[in-house]
């Protein structure tokens, strides 16, 4: 498949940029210094896998991107590994497995994994030194109502992300990188080119060792830093319910967890964006699932009724390059 002459690879908002970047996602202005670190925007790029098959690529596919707040889905991945070893239950209290004291408190301890996974904690508070008000993101899009219980608004914030993050830390006693290393990427057969990070000051301490705590978006830097190739492997790997050559890396059943429609957020999962009422992609199949980072020029679109998976990094008309395929690639299964 040949990509459409005339459509734009040029990119925009490069979080090297920092003082721009981060004007545009925090709202604080003293809270707008940088506390992860950042790689330059390497351009357009992308791959499109049909059947398991890659029958289109552009740009420098096998370069390492910031993945930005796709990074979401992925942390999503690593909660479905403690999942599927019987670490955590969804409806459980996080505070009823860890002892943590930013989980304490009448709110906080009713928080639940599922809460965490679906943005829907209403946690307030300060982590690494950044406050949950200072993400502006959380203004923008949010429906929280103050004073609720969890579970009764929605917020897109990434300080919640990173309390994520560090619980997810703290139960498996390691590293998420590691863990997404061994548990997934490895078997993947993915590129050792891409990494994961934290903060200068995000660790936590187990058995007396201080462990880095990575972050679950960029918006002070940080987060994962991966190529189109291997964040396509992701997505092909949840096409295939979570099935690689042979091996059941992530059930099914987290799959399916990961994108059921979240109460209080239609189009939204376990860190996944869905797509079945037309939102966030208009124009879209309504079959879609993503993950999206920094307005949308970082996509991983899943596309179960077309067996198709397309990963498109710093272009800058996403929404073409998804209406373009999905004409071209017929309906296999039902888009009920």
């Amino acid at each position: 498949m040949r990509m459409a002459a005339g459509w734009s690879q040029e990119w925009t908002r490069d979080a090297v940029d920092a003082p721009a970047y981060l004007a545009a996602q925090v709202s604080d202005v003293s809270h707008r210094d940088v506390l992860g670190p950042l790689i330059p925007a390497k351009g357009g790029s992308g791959v499109v896998l049909h059947r398991g098959r890659r029958i289109a690529g552009w740009g420098r596919t096998a370069d390492p991107e910031m993945a930005f707040s796709a990074t979401k889905s992925v942390v999503s991945l690593v909660a479905g590994v403690a999942y599927d070893d019987g670490l955590l239950t969804p409806e459980q209290p996080v505070s009823e497995v860890l002892d943590l004291p930013q989980l304490r408190g009448r709110h906080n301890e009713q928080i639940t994994w599922e809460h965490l996974l679906q943005q829907t904690s209403q946690w307030e508070g300060s982590l690494w030194g950044k406050p949950t008000h200072a993400d502006a993101q959380s203004y923008r899009e949010g429906s929280e109502v103050h004073g609720t219980a969890p579970g009764h608004g929605w917020a897109y914030n990434d300080v919640r992300m990173n309390l994520l993050t560090l619980c997810l830390t703290a139960l498996f006693g390691r590293t998420l990188e590691h863990v997404l290393r061994e548990a997934v990427m490895r078997p993947l057969g993915a590129s050792d080119t891409w990494s994961w990070h934290g903060y200068e000051n995000s660790h936590h301490v187990v058995n007396d060792l201080a462990v880095p705590v990575v972050s679950g978006g960029a918006h002070w830097g940080g987060g994962l830093f991966i190529s189109a190739e291997d964040l396509a492997l992701i997505g092909q790997l949840y096409l295939d319910a979570g099935r690689w050559q042979g091996s059941q890396l992530i059930s099914n059943d987290w799959v399916a967890r990961s994108w059921s429609p979240c109460d209080v957020k239609p189009e939204y999962g376990y860190l996944w964006w869905l797509n079945d009422g037309g939102a966030p992609w208009p124009t879209a199949p309504r079959s879609g699932r993503c993950a999206r980072g920094n307005g949308g020029r970082h996509l991983l679109w899943i596309d179960p009724a077309r067996d198709l998976v397309l990963c498109s990094r710093w272009t800058e008309h996403p929404a073409r390059i998804l209406e373009a395929v999905s004409a071209v690639v017929p309906v296999a299964l039902s888009e009920n």
